[in-house]
């Protein structure tokens, strides 16, 4: 780095008045925090003291500069009168904590000359920090990137969620075959976080309803539960950019209310008497545990309760005791549920208003309505979750009582404003009749909220015509768009500090606050010297990733080689597979004729698949042994090398991403919500390879043609070409190349020891292909064969590559989470600029 560009980095409000003299003062003062954190904290001398301790000495040191700028943020909160937004969450990917807190609060080099004095290298350091196991991919990072701009854009807001003590399992890779094992993230503390056991709340399960008479015609329901369970609050700051503004996470930790029964531990029973614990700890254990038996469905909805309940308490409690009356709750009080997972709040906030605070049916509805909203990240109608009637009736009977009272007069009003139309009736019900009786939480999410957003343009349209396309006729004002984004703190600034540094100095300084000034790259794309010197950066990410994956799964492969990544949650749709079966067709193309100009690649792939998706984990078994095959070929040598990285991550993204050259974004159009590793990657200058799927659309848009390579059927052709009958046969007849890689496939050149151990996935594709693989191969080969010849033109592929990350700006979280607030929370942001 230049002094130039240090000087200009340094160049913020809060640094650039300061002298010399004063930062020296705020590396020695740091230091002296970490010593003493180290010793009355951590209780270890310095000469003993291992990275770990050094982590934690260092993490709390950061923490108590967070922590004045929260208490200030709250206290301001409160005297202000402010109206709160409350984030409903399964997941929060938030991923290693440290950079991110010293980034957002300007401290990362006071830090790194702090611990330099003491001999700790900061960078060593932020290896010892595990990622918090909270999220499984997409949905999770994106609650974790809005959090962020929450606090960036000084909105008041909580999110809310699960304290997993596993949360997602980990992932090993053995003999090619995914291994689940649990994560143990919390195993040695979790520095941020501060346990709150004075506020917890009882939150009930099971039980009976007993109807009491009020009065005339009038009866009050009471809910007497079986069984309750103590949710305990965990809190964490989340620090806004530049430090103005913290927010807080709060998650929830369930605990038994008896931990233990005496009385049958003293009668020998010693395993007996903690049945009730290990009961009521499995809600906070695991992330997704499996659903595949009916004690994993109960689980799931007992988890999705458990935080949803919770975080209502919570909220309403705080709403009271600031502003006296539960019927002033839209007005102080949005709540946002994050997809489906949390739309049990619908009935929770209706059972709270009606049977704790007497308020009259229809007024407690209205006050719902005007409280929640409910982003919908799928159009998958079986990711839309249903539960069978009777699990509900038995877990949550008040809450199924509401339901059907919802239910009933949500069919009146349709039947008075569409008389005879049945099958409008059956479409928006609450509850499915077909296949056995099950509450349709979609539907539930979308009656009980004032507005519904897809998460992409294309998303959004594709909800009105296919999932909620009966809601639509019913409620089309309710329905929006809100194009996802990233936060450039996480993905940029921390993850790339290379590309952070030439940004600064060719587009300004003010390009860390205004993404809009990275438009002055463009102008620039085409000079020779700023392609060098972007292409300087990419290859030294680059080297970074070949020394990971060395380490981790001793494959040596050419940092001068493209970098070819798809790195997302393994599933159909998603079309991992398609990619492998191009990789295999490519790999037989260069041994069939290795003197031709290939371009060198490196295929990384990396994910989990469900544990109980045993599609998806056959679709990585066949990556890793065609990556087996491959690597051990010395007729296509550094021309092409697979790799399957296990155990994906938020840490592991932050290596991957800034060293991709190209982004696979090839799901099966019209099924995509949006994605955000594809702004991630375009972001640090990868080409995007993929459908018309998405937020493909719109980066498309941005970027323009000429610097993306789409291919393949649209949404529309998706459809059309299912009703008319997929024809497999004619696709794999047709194509050059596709024929004879489904013949290895099936036949077993990848799997010897097991020549079958393929057969489900090519008869899938021969026979049922769904997600239209067979017929998108060939539109894909020539795409991949675009990127060549777009690669082997240096010049063009690194004038794509600045323009991708000259209009990647319009993609910022923060004016994802602006959009929000203006149009639907109705809060007031302030522009970071």
């Amino acid at each position: 780095m230049s002094v130039e560009v240090e000087e200009k980095m340094l160049d913020t409000p809060e640094n650039s008045a300061r002298p010399i003299s004063a930062q020296g003062d705020e590396v020695a003062k740091f230091r002296a925090a970490v010593i003493s954190k180290l010793t009355y904290a951590v209780g270890k001398n310095p000469a003993a003291a291992s990275d770990r301790d050094w982590f934690l000495a260092t993490a709390f040191a950061t923490r108590d500069r967070i922590v004045d700028r929260w208490i200030t943020s709250t206290r301001q909160t409160y005297s202000e009168g402010r109206k709160r937004v409350y984030y409903l969450s399964l997941e929060f990917l938030i991923g290693r904590l440290l950079f991110d807190a010293l980034t957002n609060i300007e401290m990362l080099e006071t830090a790194r000359s702090a611990l330099g004095d003491l001999g700790v290298d900061l960078d060593r350091l932020r290896q010892v920090e595990p990622d918090a196991a909270l999220g499984n991919g997409g949905l999770g990072r994106l609650a974790a990137c809005f959090m962020d701009s929450m606090a960036t854009l000084s909105i008041a807001a909580y999110g809310y969620g699960i304290r997993y003590e596993n949360g997602l399992f980990r992932q090993m890779i053995k003999n090619g075959w995914q291994q689940e094992y649990p994560e143990d993230w919390l195993s040695f503390g979790n520095p941020w976080e501060f346990e709150r056991p004075e506020v917890y709340y009882d939150i009930g399960f099971g039980g009976s309803v007993e109807a009491i008479a009020m009065g005339g015609e009038r009866k009050k329901q009471v809910w007497h539960p079986a069984e309750t369970v103590e949710a305990v609050a965990y809190d964490t700051p989340i620090v806004g950019w530049r430090g103005r503004h913290v927010n807080t996470l709060r998650l929830w930790s369930a605990r038994a209310a008896d931990p233990i029964r005496l009385d049958a531990f003293n009668q020998g029973d010693h395993v007996g008497a903690l049945v009730n614990q290990v009961k009521a700890e499995a809600i906070s254990k695991v992330l997704y545990p499996s659903d595949a038996t009916p004690a994993g469905q109960e689980l799931r909805l007992r988890q999705e309760y458990f935080f949803t309940a919770a975080s209502l308490h919570d909220l309403i409690r705080r709403h009271v005791d600031s502003f006296g009356d539960v019927r002033s709750l839209p007005d102080k009080v949005a709540i946002q549920l994050n997809d489906t997972h949390p739309a049990i709040a619908v009935a929770e906030l209706m059972r709270v208003l009606v049977d704790e605070n007497d308020i009259e049916w229809d007024e407690a509805f209205d006050i719902t309505v005007r409280t929640i909203s409910y982003t919908n990240h799928t159009l998958l109608p079986e990711a839309l979750e249903t539960w069978p009637v009777p699990l509900m009736e038995r877990v949550l009977p008040r809450h199924m009582q509401i339901i059907y009272q919802l239910n009933a007069k949500h069919l009146e009003r349709v039947r008075t404003e569409f008389p005879g139309d049945d099958a409008l009736l059956g479409s928006v019900s609450l509850i499915q009749e077909d296949h056995g009786r099950r509450v349709r939480m979609g539907n539930l999410a979308f009656l009980g909220s004032h507005s519904i957003n897809g998460v992409a343009a294309l998303h959004s349209d594709l909800m009105t015509t296919t999932v909620f396309k009966d809601f639509y006729r019913l409620f089309p004002e309710r329905m929006n768009n809100k194009t996802n984004g990233i936060t450039f703190r996480r993905w940029l600034y921390q993850a790339n500090p290379g590309l952070t540094n030439l940004l600064v100095e060719v587009c300004g300084p003010g390009v860390l606050d205004d993404y809009s000034q990275l438009t002055k790259l463009e102008a620039l794309a085409g000079d020779s010297a700023l392609q060098d010197r972007f292409m300087a950066v990419r290859r030294q990410n680059k080297v970074a990733l070949a020394r990971l994956i060395r380490d981790r799964l001793d494959i040596k492969v050419n940092p001068g080689a493209l970098f070819d990544v798809q790195i997302k949650r393994i599933h159909e749709y998603k079309r991992q597979l398609l990619n492998v079966l191009e990789t295999i067709a490519l790999y037989d193309a260069m041994r069939a004729n290795p003197a031709k100009n290939w371009a060198p690649r490196v295929k990384i792939f990396s994910g989990k698949a469900a544990a109980s998706y045993q599609m998806a984990k056959l679709i990585i078994k066949l990556a890793n042994d065609v990556a087996k095959v491959v690597n051990d070929d010395p007729t296509v040598r550094d021309l092409l090398k697979v790799v399957f990285l296990p155990n994906y991550n938020v840490s592991l993204a932050e290596m991957v991403i800034p060293a991709a050259d190209l982004s696979e974004q090839i799901s099966t159009a019209g099924m995509e919500a949006s994605g955000t590793g594809n702004m991630k990657m375009a972001l640090n200058g990868a080409l995007t390879i993929g459908t018309l799927d998405g937020a493909n659309v719109e980066i498309k848009q941005h970027v323009g043609d000429d610097n993306i390579f789409i291919f393949g059927l649209t949404a529309e052709e998706v459809e059309l070409r299912r009703a008319a009958g997929v024809d497999e046969a004619g696709s794999i007849r047709n194509s050059h190349h596709l024929g004879e890689v489904l013949d290895a496939v099936g036949s077993g050149v990848f799997s010897p020891d097991e020549p079958d151990r393929f057969k489900p996935l090519v008869d899938a594709l021969r026979y049922h292909d769904y997600f239209l693989v067979t017929t998108d191969f060939d539109a894909y080969w020539d795409a991949q064969r675009q990127v060549d010849a777009r690669w082997n033109n240096r010049p063009a592929w690194w004038t794509s590559s600045l323009i991708n990350t000259a209009n990647m700006g319009w993609f910022s979280s923060d004016r994802t989470i602006s959009e929000y607030a203006k149009d639907i929370w109705n809060v007031p942001v302030r522009t970071v600029r």
